[in-house]
């Protein structure tokens, strides 16, 4: 009765990103490696995350997406945006087939983000 809304909490999403511990995403990881590799071309049921940060968005070959992803608008996979995807990515591209909930703790996302530029170098 009469509460207000509660206000979002707003995120310095550069400085956790900048923070982003590797080794702490590597452990987070381990949920993402059911369905996706780091190794180049090894596509499971989700295609390879090898090099993916900043690579344009649905371009592994032979990797059949959905359609969700084209249709954010945004062309390429900078941290930021997967930053925005990895917390919930039926949100972020709805209808996406990646049926994950999400990564819910920014330092959890910054992390496997971390982790998988380190993997690509």
């Amino acid at each position: 009765e009469g509460a207000e809304p509660a206000e979002e909490e707003t995120i310095d999403v550069a400085a956790v990103l900048a923070s982003g511990d590797a080794s702490r995403g590597a452990q987070v990881f381990r949920k993402c490696s059911a369905c996706h590799k780091v190794e180049p071309g090894a596509n499971g049921v989700g295609p390879h995350l090898y090099g993916v940060v900043g690579r344009e968005i649905g371009a592994v070959d032979d990797y059949s997406y959905s359609g969700a992803l084209s249709e954010q608008g945004a062309e390429v996979w900078t941290p930021e945006t997967l930053f925005a995807f990895l917390e919930n990515p039926g949100e972020w591209a709805p209808g996406t087939s990646m049926g994950f909930a999400g990564l819910n703790k920014p330092e959890d996302r910054a992390g496997v983000i971390a982790y998988l530029e380190q993997e690509a170098e």
